[in-house]
């Protein structure tokens, strides 16, 4: 089964721009994600009009731009935050801007989890309407999260009525350490995806740095979460998103990435035969 692939550059943060997006492109992705929060400058200081050109010639989308963090500790500063991560978005043709909420182990009580959340939101959504953008909320499975459930998302986009402003992003990695869940395909902007094989890790103490490619032994349910979202409907862009020092230092990674998009689409057709 094809999937819309996608390249996170936090997956290869060593790479270049034009390399990274040379990469997708010979990993036949539909698309990339770029960052400002990996340690090189955004688009390695070419304008954004220039690296939104560069992608587009190679046959790229720019499929996020990311990211503005903690939105949902609302200040002056957030405010120019956003404004400037969607300027930069919109000269460079990217689709969407991210949102992360703050994972500092504040912030988690019912009443100011809620009410930050949506005072975030209910601000942030008249600058998307002025600007035509769509911003990408994830929520984030750590238990020192401030926003772990995609259900308490959907219901206070829901509730600002907000809902063409604002996607959720499904993360294999978070919904699992949230929990699992209910997922919303017609909600949902993008899938990140990445694998965890560490059989000593308890969910619990599974992190950023622990997060792999896509094999036969993932302990994320990667495959049964992609699968259940195309089987509802979501056809957007699925995006490897790896944070682990191991992944960063392979040699080839064309090729790895390669074998686990296999492995991703052979056990999707597996399913569905």
């Amino acid at each position: 089964m094809q999937i819309q692939s996608a390249l996170n550059h936090m997956t290869v943060p060593g790479l270049g721009f034009e390399a990274f997006l040379d990469l997708a492109a010979a990993l036949d992705c539909v698309g990339v994600e770029l960052r400002n929060d990996i340690d090189r400058p955004l688009f390695d200081g070419m304008s954004a009009s220039d690296a939104g050109r560069m992608a587009h010639d190679k046959g790229l989308r720019i499929v996020g731009l990311s990211q503005v963090y903690p939105f949902n500790d609302w200040t002056p500063e957030r405010e120019t935050a956003v404004a400037s991560l969607i300027a930069l978005a919109k000269a460079a043709g990217a689709e969407t801007i991210s949102l992360i909420p703050r994972n500092d182990g504040t912030g988690k009580g019912n009443g100011e989890r809620h009410a930050n959340l949506r005072i975030a939101l209910k601000a942030i959504r008249p600058i998307l309407a002025e600007t035509g953008m769509v911003a990408l909320v994830e929520p984030l499975g750590f238990n020192r999260s401030s926003l772990r459930s995609k259900q308490d998302l959907a219901e206070t986009i829901d509730a600002l009525d907000a809902g063409d402003h604002f996607k959720l992003v499904h993360d294999t990695f978070h919904h699992c350490l949230a929990g699992g869940g209910p997922i919303y395909p017609d909600r949902t902007g993008i899938v990140h995806i990445s694998g965890v094989v560490d059989p000593g890790l308890a969910v619990e103490q599974m992190e950023d740095e622990h997060r792999v490619l896509v094999d036969e032994n993932d302990r994320l349910g990667n495959i049964d979460q992609i699968a259940a979202l195309l089987a509802a409907g979501y056809d957007g862009p699925i995006s490897y998103e790896c944070f682990s020092p191991e992944i960063h230092a392979l040699t080839d990674p064309e090729a790895a990435i390669r074998r686990s998009f296999d492995f991703i689409s052979s056990q999707l057709e597996a399913k569905a035969a």
